[in-house]
């Protein structure tokens, strides 16, 4: 369950700082009852960060798949091994 904290408790950095490294998922912050901000560690955010741009070369590759941009590997290597006789 996400943790959801006001922002007048940001105050506290030090008490901030060690939440956000012990949790194990961005924490919500709000202002006047409505959702303001979202924290994280920095490890969490590179992680998050590697985690979408991994996604993004996954969709980049299903597109050059599906626009017969892509040759498959095996039958390139043997059009390859054809024409060097190997």
């Amino acid at each position: 369950m996400p943790q959801i904290i006001p922002i007048k408790d940001l105050k506290n950095t030090a008490d901030i700082s060690e939440l956000v490294h012990a949790a194990e998922e961005p924490i919500y912050i709000t202002k006047n009852g409505y959702g303001d901000m979202v924290i994280m560690s920095v490890e969490m955010y590179e992680s998050t960060m590697k985690r979408l741009n991994m996604y993004r070369e996954l969709e980049l590759s299903e597109r050059e798949i599906e626009s017969g941009k892509i040759k498959d590997a095996r039958q390139s290597l043997g059009n390859l091994r054809e024409k060097s006789e190997i």
